[in-house]
């Protein structure tokens, strides 16, 4: 009896054991699969075929400054274009794509901890660096993709890196902007990019418009931690580079659209450039100037409300391609 009793006891005793274990494994596991603060948008990357006339559009015509460049070990340079502490446009040499492409290198997003996103992504399946890299501008930084092939660079500003070093410097031009608003990217399935935007990255549905009143265009997902937003530019048959060059884009927030359509007037538009859009109003009711850069990559500018205050319901229409899988 008093063996059997032992036997019981230390069997007892071992089951806790386990058990303690695996509750630990389970919360290291959860703690490791927690999902780090996105605090906003960092840039979007553009090839560009002559940088020169690249960097006037955006230097001259639109009154940004160059904080630094980086030599490419394939030729050429990469140019960062400022427009705030925590904001830029990156321009790559179009050498890298084939000419008459598409012209979206990458976007990116901005998170307070690079290393806690990069093992969040392992857990959820993606594949990820097995330590999280610093980049040649001091940056920590890695890249994956979303559902529609798009690269999604996750960046987290480091106290050392290029962008802490230049606050509050190459702020003097006379900025269109001082706010990337949001970037536009290709959708075609809607659901995949919900459940990676959304389910996986936190970004959350904030309006959604059509241009024709039959097929919803494109959808707005904030940042979880920020007001920019990634705007889905939705498709049903796969774009061709002309459309491309107007589904990826950048928005520029301006508070005088009028103000804003006069200054631009009177700025040179290097020659390569093809004429801005007249203002006009948006379906989203808001007015809004296109500009397009040598290559043809179109730059919103837009202002941040309705032109009468009120909010412009989001659209009912569903999605491209839905009603033709509903009659099959």
């Amino acid at each position: 009896m008093i063996r059997r009793f032992s036997l019981t006891v230390n069997t007892c005793a071992f089951i806790r054991l386990i058990c303690c274990l695996a509750s630990l494994v389970t919360f290291a596991s959860a703690a490791e699969a927690r999902r780090p603060r996105v605090t906003g948008i960092a840039h979007a990357a553009f090839y560009v075929d002559d940088m020169k006339e690249a960097v006037a559009f955006y230097t001259e015509f639109l009154g940004y400054e160059v904080p630094y460049t980086l030599p490419l070990p394939s030729g050429g340079e990469l140019v960062w274009i400022k427009i705030n502490d925590r904001q830029s446009v990156e321009l790559f040499p179009g050498a890298a794509v084939a000419k008459g492409s598409d012209r979206l290198s990458h976007i990116a997003i901005e998170t307070d901890d690079a290393d806690a996103m990069r093992l969040y992504l392992q857990a959820k399946g993606f594949k990820v660096p097995e330590k999280t890299p610093v980049g040649k501008s001091g940056n920590k930084n890695f890249t994956i993709s979303d559902p529609d092939g798009n690269r999604v660079e996750i960046v987290e500003y480091l106290p050392t890196g290029w962008t802490a070093r230049e606050i509050g410097k190459f702020q003097s031009g006379p900025r269109v902007s001082t706010k990337l608003r949001h970037v536009g990217v290709k959708v075609g399935d809607l659901d995949s990019a919900m459940a990676f935007y959304g389910e996986v990255l936190g970004f959350k549905e904030i309006y959604r418009q059509s241009a024709d009143g039959n097929v919803l265009s494109w959808v707005n997902m904030q940042a979880p931690d920020g007001d920019e937003y990634i705007e889905f530019m939705l498709y049903d048959q796969a774009p061709g580079a002309p459309q491309l060059l107007s589904m990826h884009h950048i928005c520029l927030e301006v508070e005088d659209i009028l103000q804003t359509h006069r200054v631009l007037q009177g700025r040179p538009l290097p020659k390569s450039c093809k004429h801005p859009t007249g203002m006009k109003l948006g379906k989203n009711g808001r007015w809004q100037i296109n500009c397009f850069d040598p290559d043809g990559s179109r730059v919103e500018v837009m202002e941040p409300d309705t032109f009468n205050g009120e909010p412009i319901p989001p659209s009912p229409a569903p999605p491209p391609g839905t009603k033709a899988r509903v009659k099959t």
